[in-house]
């Protein structure tokens, strides 16, 4: 029926038709749908018109994609779904039972399985919020996610991965860090999740650039060939229960401590990596905000990766401020592209942190004395070699693309002079989310300060971004309520 309903496969029939009135269907039943191809289970969806005929169901786009493409005309059979057994585990944890291995197991089995509909999924993402899941529970739920999907063996003992937990907007340094990693001769099969809360995920960025739906054997092949990818996980099927949770996670504006490390940890797991950096960014508006939450969840990820077989080292960085003058998509890949080419009007901070992170990879894997990382870091990058490894990683996965820009804009700027002393990354965030990103890919932010700029009145703070004037004037609206985006204080004399 051409309705797109994200990843929830949705079926449409009549309310009085034959088939919804002889099984007892009700308006958001979860029904198993049979075809001579393949089964789904979808929610039902009641029409009170005459949009479809007594014979006809409709399918939403998820539905369509799930069963195949059926052709037009063809036969299919409707029952009502079996009960979820899982979600006796999901309340459980909701009245504050433990998950044990086997509960974690059956619960993410039957997510992965599209059992559960999106208000099912919501329950377990609330049931999980927080710190409610202890360190068992977070290994369990991280084991049973890598069991739900593909899993590669590179054959070697070093296979590096990087990931940074979020929370902070513009911070593009993976596809950088990969490109350098890569150019010294180290395997780096890199996947990332799309945005949960953020108006960008490395995913999205790299969609602006190349292909990253790639395919299990394609992912296979651009890594053999190239050393490196830059792929969205849940196109090769690398813990796929965990896109299915991303999905409910960003709609609810949750992200729950237990559940980003499952989700971090089981997709390095699932990409076959050994050795893993993990990125910690600290500050007041950003996801983690104290350095006793940090030092929690390093412990976290360290022993739930140790658990499950990985090298695991984390880096607690500066979060106080965005990273990189882009937020969304495209301006966030225009800033990777400058780095990567040594533009000189790179941002600094994004070229400086990507050297950082990729000096720590290349002493984990040997290509360096440890505290000399950085020289070949910066050697490898001022060369032209991560430029070029960059390039060629983007061929293997289908081409470098041109970047485009969005058709409407607006520049905000200081209401007074002053020095630039807070940074509100959540609001900052949420703007460019308003004006369309990541789903509109032009769409977002560029930051024209930092903290500490001494600026006038009139000086521009930013720019916003998007595809549409309505989505501009829905960003401009919310500004209008929140006027603590960028604090801009006077000077003490």
């Amino acid at each position: 029926m051409g309705i797109d309903t994200h990843q929830e496969p949705v079926v449409y029939m009549r309310r009085d038709c034959h088939v919804a009135t002889s099984e007892g269907f009700n308006a958001m039943s979860r029904i198993r749908v049979n075809t001579a191809q393949t089964s789904i289970i979808a929610t039902l969806v009641l029409v009170c018109s005459d949009l479809l005929s007594h014979q006809q169901a409709g399918l939403s786009e998820a539905a369509w994609r799930l069963l195949h493409c059926p052709v037009d005309g063809e036969s299919a059979w409707f029952h009502h779904a079996q009960p979820v057994d899982s979600m006796s585990q999901v309340r459980g944890k909701l009245y504050g039972h433990r998950l044990t291995a086997a509960s974690a197991k059956n619960i993410i089995t039957d997510i992965r399985a599209g059992r559960y509909s999106d208000i099912q999924l919501a329950a377990y993402v609330t049931a999980c919020a927080g710190d409610r899941l202890n360190l068992d529970e977070t290994i369990a739920i991280t084991q049973a996610m890598v069991a739900s999907g593909e899993h590669f063996d590179w054959g070697i003992d070093q296979v590096l991965d990087k990931h940074c937990v979020g929370g902070l907007p513009g911070n593009r340094t993976t596809p950088i860090v990969v490109a350098i990693v890569a150019a010294n001769g180290l395997v780096m099969p890199k996947t990332s999740s799309r945005a949960i809360t953020s108006p960008a995920g490395t995913a999205d960025t790299m969609e602006v650039l190349t292909n990253v739906n790639l395919s299990f054997d394609l992912m296979r092949e651009v890594v053999q060939k190239e050393g490196a990818c830059l792929a969205w996980g849940g196109s090769v099927s690398l813990s796929p229960a965990d896109d299915m949770i991303i999905r409910v996670e960003r709609a609810l504006d949750l992200d729950s401590e237990g559940q980003l490390v499952a989700s971090v940890i089981s997709k390095k797991v699932a990409a076959g990596a050994k050795q893993v950096l993990l990125d910690i960014p600290v500050g007041p508006t950003a996801k983690v905000r104290s350095a006793e939450k940090a030092q929690r969840l390093r412990q976290l990820l360290e022993s739930t990766g140790r658990a499950l077989g990985l090298d695991v080292r984390t880096i607690i960085t500066d979060g106080s401020q965005p990273v990189g003058r882009g937020i969304g998509p495209a301006l966030e890949a225009r800033d990777v592209l400058q780095v990567l080419q040594n533009d000189g009007h790179a941002p600094q901070d994004l070229r400086d942190k990507s050297l950082l992170l990729a000096a720590h990879l290349l002493e984990m894997g040997g290509k360096a004395e440890v505290g000399h990382g950085l020289a070949l870091a910066q050697s490898t990058l001022i060369s032209g070699q991560a430029w070029d490894k960059f390039r060629a990683i983007c061929a293997a996965q289908g081409g470098l693309k041109l970047i485009e820009s969005a058709d409407f804009s607006h520049c905000v700027r200081a209401t007074s002079s002053g020095v630039v002393a807070y940074i509100n990354n959540r609001f900052i965030a949420r703007l460019a989310s308003l004006a369309g990103a990541p789903n509109a890919p032009t769409a977002g932010m560029d930051l024209h300060v930092r903290l500490g700029d001494d600026i006038n009145q009139g000086d521009p703070l930013f720019t916003l971004y998007a595809e549409a004037p309505g989505e501009l004037a829905y960003a401009l609206d919310f500004l209008d309520g929140h006027t603590d985006v960028i604090r801009i204080e006077r000077e003490m004399v």
